[in-house]
């Protein structure tokens, strides 16, 4: 059989920072390398820890040095690492996934990338350096689509998981009129002083999609917990990795919005939004009981995130940037 011929050529290494087997969100990381092997080869597609990066570019010889996660911690220096990249003529990119609620600390990534791609597009204008470009959070397929089961029995009217951030606490607390008449799953670390309904537990990926297709509704809450982020406040606008994610999945999201960037990515007819409890009242009196409307809804958002929020999309769209404005060696 003959392999899939790669969209280009050379070698990407990837590295984050922290202790690379406990990084808070491993799946992204585990996304973003897929994304890489799409269009180079899973072959050319290496990941590195940030202590060892500098070395591996020795070795490997890389085209791309591709930056990833959080720059917060005291530990995470890719100084070393993109001297390295330069001394071969690598390209050097950095995509925070973890914008805004750390960039205060994006001194330490500044001066050291040619190119940054912030996940946060109000953030991406508070850069004090050029060469920065939004680039969103996404969906890989191999990992979070699933097909959409039609005649499973669906016995949660509304479900959430997450962890319980004081502004998602309050937005369910103002729904709580309406949420204590319905079957409800909470879960996630800090809900269960909420009581029936609500749990403290975490949940694996495969247990997280099994209660998607046991679902009626999924809510769709962002958070704001803000480790670094007040020298300017930036309010986060850009829709989180798990909305790509849950709609890969299969799942009826109800999304609440403070700004209206849900817009850019998906129609009211694929997620539709609420931002008050009046207008979460009208989509449970919409959706609640109307199978074939949930299923047709969910199927719209499932086929737009393949067509568009894949993460190989992302990638190729990173790399258009990149050729467009002479980063890539030639």
């Amino acid at each position: 059989m003959v392999g899939k011929v790669s969209e280009y050529s050379g070698r990407v290494l990837i590295c984050s920072g922290g202790r690379f087997e406990s990084q808070a969100n491993a799946q992204v990381r585990e996304s973003i390398m897929a994304g890489w092997g799409e269009c180079f080869g899973d072959e050319n597609v290496v990941a590195a820890n940030i202590s060892g990066a500098a070395a591996a570019i020795q070795y490997l010889r890389p085209t791309i040095v591709f930056g990833i996660g959080s720059y917060l911690p005291e530990s995470t220096y890719f100084g070393e690492v993109c001297r390295e990249a330069k001394k071969i003529g690598a390209a050097t990119v950095f995509w925070a996934t973890e914008d805004p609620y750390e960039q205060d600390a994006s001194y330490r990534i500044c001066d050291d990338f040619d190119v940054i791609f912030s996940c946060e597009r109000w953030g991406s204008n508070f850069y004090t350096r050029k060469d920065v470009w939004h680039l969103p959070l996404a969906a890989c397929p191999k990992l979070h689509y699933r097909p959409i089961i039609e005649d499973v029995e669906r016995t949660i009217d509304v479900l959430f998981c997450g962890v319980a951030f004081t502004n998602r606490k309050d937005i369910v607390r103002g729904l709580m009129p309406t949420l204590r008449n319905l079957n409800i799953k909470i879960v996630g670390p800090g809900w269960g002083e909420l009581g029936i309904g609500f749990s403290d537990a975490r949940l694996e990926k495969e247990q997280l999609v099994q209660f998607y297709s046991r679902s009626k509704l999924v809510l769709n809450l962002g958070r704001s917990l803000n480790f670094e982020n007040k020298r300017f406040m930036i309010a986060p606008s850009t829709p989180g990795p798990r909305t790509y994610e849950a709609a890969a999945a299969g799942a009826m999201q109800i999304f609440h919005e403070d700004t209206y960037e849900i817009r850019r990515y998906y129609t009211k007819d694929e997620i539709p939004s609420f931002s008050n409890r009046k207008d979460f009242d009208r989509l449970v009196a919409t959706y609640l009981d109307n199978e074939a409307l949930r299923l047709e809804t969910a199927k719209k958002a499932q086929a737009r995130t393949m067509a568009e929020h894949t993460y190989g999309q992302r990638i190729r769209h990173a790399l258009g940037i990149l050729k467009e404005n002479d980063f890539l060696p030639g």
